[in-house]
């Protein structure tokens, strides 16, 4: 007589080498993982990699100059700085964006800096925004990457909303701030949303901090790792959620302040510079 058919044993049923099966799950999780990534994949929609030298593109940056007055001297925070589009305060070379504070006179101020801004450059309705940046040191130093409303539809600050991408006061070396501010949720009021993070070598080393901005969500991140998220609640206004409208981003040093020099500012670290290797924004 013939072989007698039998149906074949399921592969789970098989006996297998628990290395293969490892191997197996790691190769299937792999692939799910890259399924889910070009399923969801944004499109790069404005970037400046800074690859070229002298002063920043100017079909990407405009600048808020001097200290802010009259209307909100101290630029609301009684800062200490006065802000220039100078070489000597803002620059690209060796690939990198400067933005460098120094201790030096100018327009009653002692210390001079630089603010950039997208604005009517650079603006956006939801996304993923992105910067590569490595941070000043000492007492005195405030780097801040965020963002404001282009168009403040609902009023001034904070009614219009801010989204502080990163944060960092060198009196508190190391520790990264995400924050959200509305007319809600403010620090004047001390109920500002936020969450923090620390970078030991935020100082020494480049990161890359960033925001994810849907309709309904933001999501704070340090080199791709979420450690806040701000979710807009079903019965949220524009007092509470005024991110529906478009934005612009921010980059600047400040000195002093009523954060940043909340322990003084330190006299004998000056010039002190926040480099930016890129901004990239995604949808």
């Amino acid at each position: 007589m013939g072989k007698k058919c039998t149906s074949p044993t399921p592969f789970f049923q098989t006996k297998m080498n628990p290395a293969r099966i490892f191997v197996f799950l790691i190769i299937l999780v792999g692939m799910v993982s890259l399924s889910f990534k070009e399923d969801n994949k944004m499109k790069l929609i404005w970037s400046d990699e800074f690859n070229y030298t002298g002063a920043p593109d100017t079909t990407h940056w405009n600048y808020d100059l001097g200290d802010g007055c009259p209307n909100v001297c101290g630029w609301g925070n009684n800062e200490l700085e006065y802000y220039t589009k100078d070489s000597k305060n803002v620059r690209v070379e060796n690939g990198k964006l400067i933005i460098e504070a120094r201790k030096e006179s100018m327009g009653g101020k002692v210390y001079t800096s630089t603010r950039m801004v997208s604005k009517l450059k650079g603006d956006w309705l939801y996304g993923r925004i992105e910067v590569k940046a490595k941070l000043p040191r000492g007492k005195g130093t405030w780097p801040a990457i965020w963002m404001l409303s282009t168009d403040w539809k609902y009023g001034g600050w904070p009614e219009s909303g801010e989204v502080d991408i990163m944060e960092h006061v060198g009196y508190d070396p190391g520790v990264i701030h995400g924050t959200i501010h509305t007319e809600t949720y403010n620090h004047a009021k001390g109920t500002q949303k936020g969450d923090k993070i620390t970078i030991a070598d935020c100082m020494d080393a480049f990161h890359i901090y960033a925001v994810n901005w849907t309709e309904s969500k933001i999501d704070f991140f340090v080199d791709d790792r979420l450690y806040y998220s701000v979710t807009r609640s079903a019965r949220e206004d524009f007092k509470g959620w005024p991110f529906d409208q478009r934005f612009h981003l921010i980059m600047n040093v400040a000195v002093g302040g009523n954060w940043g020099g909340k322990e003084g500012v330190d006299e004998n670290i000056w010039p002190q510079r926040m480099e930016v290797e890129y901004v990239r924004v995604y949808q």
